[in-house]
C-alpha cells in the first residue's frame, strides 16, 4: 500500500448492482472502452473529473459511492 494511502475506484461493484452491461455503460457515459477498462478495473492513475461526473450521473450514484480512501497503515506511518 501506497505511503499516504490510496483511492480505490468501485466501478465495478457498482455497474454489477446497476446491471447495466459496460458496453451500455460505457456508451450512456461516452466513454471510449479503454478508459473505460481503466476505471472498471481500478488501473486508473489520474482522475477525470468530466469522466468522474458522467460516472455518477449514469449511475445515479454519488462520488463517495465510487470512489473510496484507504488509509495507510499505522505501520506504514512511521517510517
Amino acid at each position: 500500500m501506497e505511503r499516504f494511502g490510496k483511492v480505490n475506484i468501485r466501478l465495478k461493484g457498482l455497474l454489477e448492482e446497476s446491471g447495466l452491461s459496460k458496453n451500455k455503460f460505457g456508451q450512456r457515459a461516452e466513454m471510449q472502452r479503454s478508459q473505460l477498462n481503466r476505471y472498471y478495473n481500478n488501473t486508473v492513475t489520474r482522475l477525470d473529473t468530466d469522466v468522474l461526473a458522467r460516472i455518477c450521473t449514469v449511475l445515479h450514484c454519488d462520488i463517495g459511492d465510487l470512489l473510496e480512501f484507504v488509509p495507510p497503515d499505522e505501520s506504514e506511518k512511521t517510517e
